[in-house]
């Protein structure tokens, strides 16, 4: 059986669809199409169903998809890291967003770096969910931490942990809001607030002001800086409020250089998922990376 086929054929099962296959393999969709009709004449049984959105798997499709994924994924690893290589390490490629990856995920991961014969090398990648899931689905990344829920079954999602967002500032904000006023007027009386943010559209605040006080925040970016340790310096110096993940700003906040504005009943929260390619955990170097941060992850707050 042709290896060039199998890959195609894997690849259609993972992405649910011949255009997105066509898309992470470089080739035409006629083409794509054209090798599953091959591969289909030689088992003599139809692999997928033609659905109105993509395609679905028969039973025999899934199985050979079992059988064949993580043997192909193998031989994948082996052409890209070359056999003249003299370590016996392989390459985990891990991609995330930049303050959750390198304040939990990397400390925990670098544990298994070592040279006794289970460990790996380790390269990171920071950037949105969306990149971070696109690099993983073209094979780019091994492993990808992402706050959005990946569809289709071309990636698996574990959900990892969920991080709780706080609403903060410097004290000298919270003596001029005083202590009582944000609980009798709720969300106006921080309309004069100057805001620190990751993004012009206010992606955290707005989410914090939904949740918590069911509106939309009047104020706009008084600082927009594109990572949140910055955000939190710029809260921490006096800049304005902030809403910041609470193992991040938990130090801060222990130190007295900011103090939550806010203690809502139900503070709003966000998942991160761990997503692999369908299939990877079978090498395993991903699945010992996998299982170890989902077994870290059980002490994050």
């Amino acid at each position: 059986m042709d290896l060039a086929l199998l890959r195609t054929f894997v690849t259609v099962h993972r992405a649910g669809s011949f255009t997105r296959a066509a898309a992470l393999l470089g080739l035409s969709q006629p083409a794509v199409t054209s090798q599953i009709r091959t591969l289909e004449r030689q088992l003599g049984r139809p692999l997928f169903l033609r659905r109105a959105r993509g395609v679905t798997p028969t039973t025999t499709g899934d199985e050979l998809a079992h059988k064949a994924a993580p043997h192909l994924d193998a031989l994948v690893e082996i052409a890209e890291s070359g056999l003249d290589d003299d370590s016996s390490l392989r390459t985990l490629h891990l991609a995330g967003p930049p303050e959750f990856t390198a304040e939990r995920a990397l400390p925990a991961l670098t544990e298994l770096t070592g040279d006794d014969g289970q460990g790996f090398t380790l390269r990171a990648s920071f950037g949105t969910a969306e990149e971070a899931l696109d690099g993983l689905a073209a094979g780019h990344h091994d492993l990808a931490i992402s706050t959005a829920r990946p569809r289709g079954a071309l990636l698996t999602a574990t959900p990892l942990c969920d991080e709780e967002h706080v609403l903060v500032a410097a004290p000298r904000w919270a003596e001029r809001i005083g202590p009582d006023t944000l609980r009798l007027k709720g969300a106006p009386a921080l309309e004069n607030l100057p805001v620190v943010e990751v993004h012009e559209s206010l992606p955290l605040v707005a989410r914090y002001w939904a949740s918590v006080f069911d509106s939309r925040p009047a104020a706009s970016g008084a600082v927009v800086v594109p990572d949140l340790r910055a955000v939190l310096s710029c809260a921490i110096a006096g800049a304005g409020l902030a809403v910041l993940p609470r193992y991040l700003c938990a130090p801060a906040l222990d130190q007295g250089t900011i103090v939550t504005l806010h203690e809502p009943a139900v503070p709003p929260l966000r998942t991160y998922f761990l997503v692999v390619r369908t299939g990877t955990l079978a090498l395993p170097h991903i699945a010992r990376a996998h299982e170890w941060l989902r077994r870290a992850a059980t002490i994050w707050l």
